[in-house]
Formats: structure tokens, C-alpha cells, sequence
């Protein structure tokens, strides 16, 4: 195993480049390690050494994944969540304490919070919804990230117009969250469960308007971004 990582990581050097390495820096508040180089390059990487993680048991891979994340580096974590994703068919609940772990102990950047939760625990979510009370948990995390991940955790179930209930209470826990991290992801979240049919949209523009009062305008703005011009107008007046 430590031969495929030896294998991926000179291919991210030999692919790294300062230029990207400057311009990636740009879109973080925080201090971040980065080889450099465009997301195309990251995934097309991490393909190709499918053939070679392949034989691999599932518990050998996500050692892999340990490794990769522990390394801080960018590129490395989006490698071991495209390899963690690749074996979403045959996820287990035992599977979730790995899964929390990389949330709680690595996710260091809004990037990673996303590429991990959106696909990898999202798919987890919706295999095992039982697990929808530990995203409640981490909604009330004293680590921003965490928190974060509770709602982008749910972005691709709420595209489908699954578990509305439970969106709506997460959001209600982080309501008037202060992080600006954590308003913009409970208000993706409300945006694209509004998406998912009108139904859904009526039922996310009470939400809000419930809500308004105390309500971030950041995650207010979010929520609402792609409702009708009417919708946006109520929801957007001063209360």
C-alpha cells in the first residue's frame, strides 16, 4: 500500500505547479497546503490508479484514505474522498466513525468540507438515515467545520427532495449561527431543497419567513437565491 501512495504522490509533484499552487491560495481565508494544480488533474490521478486500489478490502483503502488526509495537503484529501466515493456501494454504518473522523479531525477548509460530505457522507446518509441524528450532533459542534458539514452533508439528498424535516431542523439549530462558513452552507442547503419541487419551494419560503427576524441575511440571501422574484421580494423585506 505505502507503494501506490509513493506512485500518487510523485504524480502530484511531477503535476504541481507554482502558478496554481499562488491562484489556489486566493480562494482560502486559511492557511493551506497545496501542490497546485487544477481539479480535473486531482481526479484524472486518483482514476488512475483505480485499477491498483481495486483488489484492495475496503478497511486497506481507507487506511489509504487516513494517510492521504493526515498529509494536510489539498490535493491529497480531494484523492482519498474520490477513492472513499468509489466504494459507496458497498458502505457500511461502521463505516460512519471513519467517515466522522475525517470531519472532525482533518476537514480544515471549506473545499474538503464539501468534496466529503456532499458525495461520501451524503451517499451514507441516504443508505443509513438513522445516521441523520449524528448530523444533528454535529450541528451544535464547537468546530465550525463540523458544523458546516452537518447541512453540506445534505445538499445532494436535498436536490432529490429527501428528509425535509430534518433539513429544516438542522437549520433551525444553526439558525443564528455567527459563522459566515457555517450560515452560507445551512443556506445552500435550504436553496437547493427549495429546487426540488414547489412543494418544497413554499415550504423553504416559510422557513424563511418564519425566520427572518433572526436569520443571517447571509443565509437568508443563500436560501433564497433561486426562488421567483415575488418569493425573493416577501423574503427580503425588512421584517
Amino acid at each position: 500500500m505505502d507503494n501506490i501512495l509513493e506512485q500518487v504522490r510523485r504524480a502530484l509533484r511531477e503535476n504541481a505547479n507554482e502558478k496554481e499552487r499562488l491562484s489556489g491560495e486566493r480562494f482560502f481565508r486559511e492557511e493551506i497546503r497545496l501542490y497546485g494544480m487544477k481539479a480535473r488533474m486531482v481526479i484524472q490521478i486518483a482514476k488512475a490508479y483505480s485499477q491498483e486500489i481495486k483488489p484492495l478490502a475496503k478497511r486497506e483503502l481507507f487506511a489509504l484514505c487516513d494517510d492521504l488526509w493526515e498529509s494536510g495537503y489539498f490535493e491529497e484529501a480531494a484523492i482519498a474522498c474520490e477513492w472513499a466515493y468509489a466504494r459507496r456501494r458497498s458502505f457500511e454504518p461502521d463505516d460512519f466513525p471513519v467517515f466522522e473522523k475525517w470531519v472532525t479531525h482533518n476537514v480544515s477548509n471549506w473545499a474538503t468540507c464539501d468534496t466529503l460530505c456532499n458525495h461520501t457522507i451524503g451517499t451514507f446518509m441516504e443508505m443509513y438515515p438513522a445516521y441523520l441524528a449524528e448530523l444533528k450532533k454535529w450541528a451544535r459542534s464547537g468546530n465550525r467545520w463540523v458544523r458546516r458539514a452537518a447541512a453540506v452533508t445534505l445538499i445532494v439528498p436535498a436536490r432529490k427532495g429527501l428528509f425535509l424535516p430534518d433539513i429544516f431542523e438542522i437549520a433551525r439549530i444553526m439558525l443564528t449561527d455567527p459563522d459566515d462558513m457555517v450560515q452560507k452552507g445551512y443556506g445552500w442547503m435550504l436553496k437547493v431543497a427549495s429546487q426540488s419541487g414547489p412543494a418544497t419551494q413554499t415550504a423553504v419560503l416559510d422557513f424563511v419567513m418564519e425566520n427572518k427576524k433572526v436569520m443571517p441575511r447571509t443565509a437568508l440571501r443563500y436560501a433564497i437565491e433561486k426562488m421567483p422574484p415575488d418569493m425573493k421580494k416577501m423574503a427580503m423585506a425588512r421584517p
